[in-house]
């Protein structure tokens, strides 16, 4: 991933010896996509992760990274708290199995798929083998 990470830009902390759960991590995105702010959660998402090689199950940090981006941090909580967007996501990873998904990231084009991170060039071929 290092690699790759360098070949394309994205920022990546080699020194990340540690996985984290992740699941409320992706129950704070379904809640923020909510609030409206569902595509801007995963840049701050995967920096704290990947960069800044925080433990995303935590729910402070889950809620600095909602705060920062002008999201109410008492909904977040209560949000993560309640667990009330388990279901959503329960709901997404069953789509995924049935799609056969499981691993990310996973770029589905028609009926064609890449997993794992690529260059550019291989997602270009990817959707245009598709169309």
């Amino acid at each position: 991933m290092k690699a790759l990470a360098d070949e394309e830009g994205l920022p990546y902390n080699s020194e990340r010896n540690m996985s984290y759960n992740s699941r409320l991590a992706q129950e704070l995105a379904k809640w923020a996509e909510s609030k409206g702010k569902g595509y801007e959660i995963h840049d701050p998402l995967f920096r704290a992760y990947f960069v800044g090689v925080k433990n995303i199950a935590q729910p402070e940090i889950l809620l600095d990274i909602a705060g920062r981006l002008g999201l109410p941090r008492d909904e977040a909580m209560e949000a993560l708290e309640s667990r009330s967007f388990k279901a959503a996501v329960d709901e997404d990873w069953r789509r995924c199995a049935k799609l056969g998904i499981n691993a990310v990231p996973t770029f589905l084009a028609g009926r064609y798929a890449l997993v794992g991170a690529h260059p550019y060039e291989e997602l270009e071929r990817l959707v245009q083998r598709a169309a």
